[in-house]
Parts: structure tokens; sequence; C-alpha cells
């Protein structure tokens, strides 16, 4: 392999690697965002054409006014408070611009009537790089258990 030739393999490498680490910042953001109450770092990690499938019960909502729609209006109305915690993402390129992911979730929450809940599930991501940004353009969500753990409850240690 001639010099360019290794130069240009290595500049590719790079650029996935960096693209991997944006990946999964984009991750973090959706589970810092919504279990922090912080809308704009949620939305931020979306294209204004994306498509959020949270499947049964809630459905699937599309573009910023049906992110907006899906927090505001569906789950954050329903939940005193949420802790996302992702592991497993496993990221494949289609093209310079294209990836799949796929990860796993816990979530420990409590309903605002204090019912403590554990659910747990797989997001499969659709990221794309549009100028230089890499941002999610459709995330599928599988729902494994969606369960109240009777008795639980979540509160802060004695101080």
């Amino acid at each position: 392999m001639s010099n360019e030739g290794v130069v240009k393999e290595l500049l590719q490498r790079i650029d996935r690697l960096e693209s991997r680490q944006a990946m999964r910042d984009l991750v973090t953001d959706y589970c810092q965002g919504f279990d922090r109450g912080d809308f704009d770092r949620f939305l931020s990690i979306w294209w204004e054409d994306c498509v959020w499938d949270i499947g049964p019960p809630f459905g699937a909502f599309a573009g910023h006014a049906g992110i907006e729609k899906a927090v505001k209006e569906v789950l954050w109305p329903v939940w005193r408070e949420t802790h996302h915690l992702t592991s497993n993402l496993k990221v494949a390129f289609e093209d310079a611009d294209n990836a799949r992911g796929e990860c796993d979730v816990d979530c420990m929450g409590a309903t605002r009537d204090d019912v403590v809940q554990m659910i747990s599930a797989t997001y499969r991501d659709h990221f794309q790089r549009r100028n230089g940004v890499w941002k999610i353009a459709r995330r599928d969500v599988t729902i494994h258990y969606f369960n109240p753990i009777p008795g639980a409850q979540m509160t802060p240690p004695p101080a």
C-alpha cells in the first residue's frame, strides 16, 4: 500500500473513532436530557425530520414537534423521576455519514403517584451525519418489560 493509501486508511479509522464517540454522546444526552428535565439537551440529539417510535403503548412521533409532544405531553407528565442506564452500544457504519446503532436500556422510574417502575428495552438507532454533525435520524424502541415493583420506594438517603 502506498503512503497515500496508508494515510487515507488512517484518516478513515480516526473518523470512525471520533464518530463512534459522537454517537455515544448522543445516547448519553438522550438519557441525561430526559432524566434531568433538560429538554434543550434532549432535543439537540435529533434531526429536525427525525422519527422516534417508542412503540406500544406510546406510539411514534415525528420531527421536533413530535419529540416535544412526546416528552412534554405524554412522558414527563407521568414520571416524577427516571434514571436511564444504557449499555452494549454496537455501531455499524453503512457509509461515511450513516450508521446503525443498537443498545440496551434499563430504566428505573417513579410515577407522579409514586409507583416505582422497572423498564427494560432495546434502542435501534439510525445515526446520520449532516454538515459534519452526527444526530439521530430515527430511534425505534422495543420494550421488553414495563413492570411496577410493589413496595419499592425511590427516596434519597437520610442526611
